[in-house]
């Protein structure tokens, strides 16, 4: 495993991290993901208050447990969490205290490497959420922080209050939208990038199915890009991650996991999974060489043009701060 700065923050994790999202509630098979992770050199574990609810943060601490060192936890809080369901954003300075102390005891741990606000907050100023996140720095409850899904206007003034280390934000072949103006910015201002859902939520993994083939209680079977037209269309754009890799003797998620990797020594994804085969595979990604040329391809083929449906359905896309 290599390791790459988060920007200019003076933090250093796994080129590739682990998304624990999608670990479930199997605390054998999740201690056993975390310790291979680990043993493959895997730093960065990324969790939140809002995956569970809670039981996340509760699964990762215990996976841990006499291996914290080795490890840089990166949580997320910024929800108003009722009856077990997100009911909107709070990112009240109060609440922001509460809560990291809440993830602080699930976690079972002194600190937290890295906290981020999961969602801008519209009714709270980012100076005053940040200001109780630069808090909890001074009293070492948390070594860095960071934004989640920010737009340009909110990475700014965030930045002025404390240094931000991180944007977590979807970033990936067929999820471009950072490009334009967010990774430029980023980079003036020395702030790291950590994808989510690098693999397209597993469509250029090349395991998706159409979203009528989904049970109605999994997420694809509402994700635009899933359902109908949108579906066949993203198959054949995506038919170059699979070309390449059959090229490569590589798997599709190997590809579209160097892809990121080849943007910038900054970005550091953290894709998600349960299954040891598949960490293995994602660790290994960082052995595959793109040449420009196949780079140069894969920018075409998956360009905002050519990806067909929005990554989220209207309720959930305003919640990003674009």
């Amino acid at each position: 495993m290599t390791y790459r700065a988060l920007g200019r923050s003076g933090i250093e994790v796994s080129s590739v991290g682990l998304g624990c999202m999608s670990l479930g509630v199997d605390r054998p098979r999740a201690r056993r993901i975390v310790r291979r992770a680990l043993d493959l050199g895997v730093t960065l574990f990324d969790t939140a208050e809002i995956y569970g609810p809670y039981k996340n943060e509760e699964l990762l601490g215990r996976a841990l447990k006499g291996r914290r060192a080795e490890a840089a936890i990166a949580t997320k809080f910024g929800w108003r969490i009722v009856d077990g369901k997100a009911a909107g954003t709070d990112s009240r300075p109060e609440h922001v205290k509460e809560v990291a102390e809440a993830s602080l005891r699930r976690l079972d741990t002194d600190y937290i490497d890295l906290l981020y606000q999961h969602r801008v907050d519209p009714r709270v100023p980012i100076e005053d959420t940040v200001g109780a996140m630069a808090d909890l720095v001074t009293e070492g409850k948390v070594l860095y922080l960071g934004l989640s899904e920010a737009g340009e206007a909110n990475i700014r003034r965030a930045h002025a209050t404390h240094p931000i280390t991180a944007l977590q934000s979807e970033y990936s072949l067929w999820e471009r939208n950072l490009e334009p103006r967010i990774l430029p910015l980023l980079r003036e201002l020395g702030i790291g990038l950590v994808p989510y859902c690098p693999l397209g939520r597993g469509f250029l993994a090349g395991s998706a199915r159409s979203s009528q083939e989904y049970p109605a209680d999994d997420w694809r079977a509402h994700d635009p890009r899933f359902q109908g037209e949108n579906f066949a269309a993203n198959v054949r754009a995506a038919a170059a991650v699979r070309e390449i890799a059959a090229a490569k003797g590589a798997t599709p998620a190997q590809i579209a996991l160097a892809w990121i990797l080849h943007k910038g020594d900054d970005i550091v994804p953290i894709p998600g999974t349960k299954r040891r085969v598949y960490l293995e595979e994602n660790a290994r990604a960082l052995d595959v060489a793109l040449t420009a040329r196949e780079m140069a391809r894969l920018d075409a083929a998956l360009a905002p043009g050519e990806v067909a449906g929005a990554r989220y359905n209207d309720r959930l896309m305003g919640y990003i701060d674009r």
